[in-house]
């Protein structure tokens, strides 16, 4: 039986959050794709809550959706940062969902860097 697409990054996800665990102190940033949009999320593993979320749907009208993905994958990372920071959340470990680090994943990555995020 062949695996699908899906359940092997499933599978590739499992392995990494085996491996990664957000604190209080050092939260940790997930990032989820579709074919349309993008989401991040900030979470207490340890308290078991979410701290804050945004998505290209919720981008403030200053910061709106273009039609590149990967700019936008860039500004949801900004927006996402900036709000950390005010939140009070300098450092974040970072859990790319089972994707390969490129394209939008580092897109976003790279924006929330920007926004002054450590990881």
């Amino acid at each position: 039986m062949q695996k699908t697409r899906s359940t092997i990054r499933k599978t590739r996800h499992a392995r990494i959050r085996a491996k990664v665990c957000g604190t209080s102190a050092k939260p940790r940033l997930f990032v989820f794709k579709s074919n349309k949009h993008i989401y991040g999320s900030i979470i207490d593993d340890i308290a078991g809550r979410t701290l804050f979320s945004l998505s290209d749907n919720k981008l403030p009208s200053k910061a709106k959706k273009t039609s590149n993905n990967i700019d936008t994958a860039r500004k949801v990372g900004e927006e996402l940062g900036k709000i950390a920071i005010e939140k009070g959340v300098k450092g974040v470990v970072f859990d790319r969902g089972g994707y390969n680090y490129h394209g939008r994943i580092k897109a976003f990555a790279d924006g929330a860097r920007l926004s002054g995020l450590k990881f």
